[in-house]
């Protein structure tokens, strides 16, 4: 199974929500409140009433709900697997609960089915209609999404929706379970190399263990090695519609700079699409708890920001759609930029957001290489957890990421060693880490220490490690590296068109002026750069992609919702006539080789 989970805010799954119930599933965390008579009255103003006899079904396994339900009364299960022998039920709701999770907000398919178990009456409610009250009732808003971000980590820890069959060695069975993890995805992994279920249920579905990893949903449906596309098609995450409308801005990236800017274009009327090649959330959204993020006391976990955020832009009018791997940046000729995408697609828009983020640099170690597929981490969500629940893990590194991983490690594993090249934690971690790392009894801080070789056939076995002050190396027996060092953006894709720093960071303002290979584009703008301006007018770049940005969260969203108000200058200028365009300019050059397909461009709406 796919594991502990944990609840948005980081409490954990309590071992209750697997067990059977006789009548109705308690609530658990604000997972099923029951709304009160007046937010029912309200619910019912813009529903209708429904009966219901034993075995109706309201929502079917693997097709798309379009319908909120509110319980009447009689009972409705919440089921897995309905009508086969491996039917189980997970929850059933009583009068004064609603059916649904977080997929009925997105427009995913259903991982269940909801079934009439008595006889009774619902209120069935239209996604349009539940999305015009919640902007109204912001109390039934927040009731209603928190019920659904629990509900989803409930599934998820229950083991429910698809399965992954492959074996752990396998880096395509790695890329399956991180991209079904990185989205929230319920699901369950079966692995080749010990689980007995494995076995059968190749022989069942006629296959050899070289065709995996496989995907299996509903013993009905079966890819072999599918794409992270294929998989997303499967679940119905948003994809780009065919069309040739015009749009205002693409933003590709969507961590908290994307969609920060989304919720800022799309509320003030552009038209916006946000366009990612992994996961909403970039790498806040794989944060077990943020705590000094603005306006959460308490904290929150990256997971719950991401998910409100994407709602929210969502609420507005912009689209999500993923996976998508941007891989080219082209002006046109109508003053306008194409972004183009590995899968061949590729959109149209007056102007571009790039908010990519930055990964952590790879470590460059002896024997490294041969255990990333395994055992080397470069993020640390549950799906990397739970392979180290019995065995210590080392991290690497020495800021607010690496000490938000070691805490969150630490609560699985049973020992973590945070090895930090330099002196002090101080220099650059902040001091409420610093004070809950020190304390935590499984962790051991090691500073002044490098790792120079990693060791192990098909796993981690050991690390060698060195004190850089006196030379001395020690062993440490661990089966997990977590590796949070440096950041190297995903900018390959826009040199030679876009200026960027000697580490491939994005310049923007008077530095990207200077630095612009073919200036002639600027001329006749009657403006100058403006502050998150790249070096092609109208394409901005904001968050951990830019250079010389801080690396923090709030200051993410706010470059993001700063680059709107750009957005709209830009929008408002354009070039003096008879003078060249952007594109006219680019092509222009000797040095550079642009290719421009006019064809239709697909866009979301």
């Amino acid at each position: 199974m796919s594991g502990d989970q944990t609840l948005p805010g980081g409490e954990p799954v309590p071992e209750e929500a697997n067990e059977a119930v006789s009548w109705e599933t308690p609530d658990i965390h604000g997972a099923y409140p029951r709304l009160t008579e007046d937010q029912t009255a309200r619910l019912a103003e813009r529903g209708q009433r429904r009966s219901m006899a034993p075995n109706d079904v309201l929502i079917r396994e693997g097709e798309r709900c379009e319908t909120f339900f509110v319980v009447l009364s009689g009972t409705v299960a919440v089921v897995e697997g309905y009508g086969t022998p491996e039917e189980r039920v997970l929850r059933v709701h009583g009068p004064g609960r609603f059916i649904g999770e977080l997929g009925l907000l997105y427009g995913q398919v259903a991982f269940y089915t909801a079934v009439a178990r008595e006889p009774g009456e619902v209120l069935a409610v239209s996604l349009g209609q539940l999305r015009q009250l919640v902007s109204q009732d912001s109390t039934i808003g927040d009731i209603v999404l928190r019920a659904c971000l629990c509900r989803r980590a409930l599934l998820v820890g229950q083991g429910a929706g698809f399965r992954i069959i492959g074996s752990r060695y396998s880096p395509d069975t790695r890329r399956l379970r991180e991209f079904a993890v990185r989205n929230r995805l319920p699901h369950r992994w079966i692995d080749l190399e010990t689980d007995e279920e494995a076995e059968e249920l190749l022989r069942r579905f006629g296959v050899g263990p070289e065709e995996t990893p496989l995907v299996i949903w509903r013993d009905t449906t079966l890819l072999r090695n599918p794409s992270n596309a294929e998989v997303a098609r499967l679940i119905g995450l948003p994809s780009l519609p065919a069309g040739n409308r015009q749009g205002d801005v693409i933003i590709v990236g969507s961590g908290p700079a994307g969609l920060a800017a989304a919720v800022y274009a799309a509320s003030e009327g552009l038209s916006t699409t946000v366009v990612e090649a992994m996961a909403a959330g970039g790498q806040a959204g794989t944060s077990s708890r943020i705590e000094n993020l603005l306006g959460f006391p308490s904290g929150i976990s990256g997971a719950e920001l991401t998910e409100r955020a994407v709602l929210q832009a969502g609420k507005f009018g912009a689209r999500i759609s993923l996976p998508l791997e941007a891989t080219g940046l082209h002006p046109t000729g109508e003053d306008q930029y194409v972004v183009a995408f590995a899968d061949g697609s590729e959109i149209a828009a007056r102007s571009v957001v790039l908010a990519m983020g930055a990964r952590y640099r790879r470590l460059k170690v002896p024997g490294i290489e041969r255990l990333e597929a395994t055992s080397v981490h470069y993020s640390a969500t549950l799906y990397e957890a739970q392979q180290c629940r019995t065995d210590p893990v080392a991290v690497v590194g020495g800021g607010n990421s690496a000490g938000q991983a070691v805490l969150f490690l630490a609560g699985h594993a049973p020992k973590v060693y945070l090895l930090v090249r330099g002196a002090s934690l101080e220099t650059h971690m902040s001091r409420y880490l610093i004070d809950q790392v020190q304390r935590h009894p499984r962790v051991e801080v090691m500073l002044h220490t490098e790792v120079t070789e990693v060791i192990g056939q098909e796993v981690l076995e050991e690390l060698d490690v060195v004190d850089n002050r006196t030379g001395r190396h020690r062993r440490l027996a661990v089966l997990g590296l977590f590796v949070f060092t440096g950041a190297a953006p995903h900018t390959e894709w826009l040199a030679g068109m876009i200026a960027l720093d000697s580490r491939g960071f994005v310049l923007t303002g008077s530095e990207a002026r200077e630095a612009c290979a073919y200036p002639e584009v600027w001329r006749g703008r009657g403006r100058s750069s403006m502050t998150l301006e790249a070096s092609l007018p109208g394409v901005f770049a904001v968050g951990d992609v830019r250079s010389g940005s801080v690396k923090r969260v709030a200051s993410a969203a706010g470059e993001g919702a700063m680059a709107i108000h750009f957005v709209h200058r830009h929008l408002g200028h354009s070039a003096v006539p008879g003078t060249a365009g952007t594109s006219a300019a680019v092509a222009g050059h000797s040095d550079i080789s642009l290719r421009i397909r006019h064809k239709e461009s697909a866009w979301l709406a």
